[in-house]
């Protein structure tokens, strides 16, 4: 096989890290959903999943991580990363 064609390590990286998300984002779609199934209101959903996503976050990275990570969401936000009108292509 040619070497120009196998994928770097970086490359490989990157497609790990999107499949994580992938499962992780199936894994929050279910809890949500059990939720909204026991009569809980998606706003209170959201407030519970971001303070349980910031508590952890702290825990791993510290609260500087955390400001720079609620930075990039924030600046991912304004660019209309999460609009639900986004299409994805």
């Amino acid at each position: 096989m040619d070497h120009m064609m196998e994928p770097s390590l970086n490359d490989i990286d990157e497609m790990i890290v999107h499949e994580k998300m992938q499962a992780a984002l199936e894994y929050q779609n279910e809890a949500w959903a059990d939720g909204m199934a026991d009569g809980i209101e998606p706003e209170i959903i959201a407030d519970a999943a971001i303070a349980l996503a910031m508590r952890e976050t702290i825990r791993v990275l510290g609260e500087q991580g955390a400001e720079a990570m609620l930075q990039s969401l924030r600046e991912r936000m304004l660019a209309g990363e999460f609009s639900p009108e986004r299409t994805l292509q």
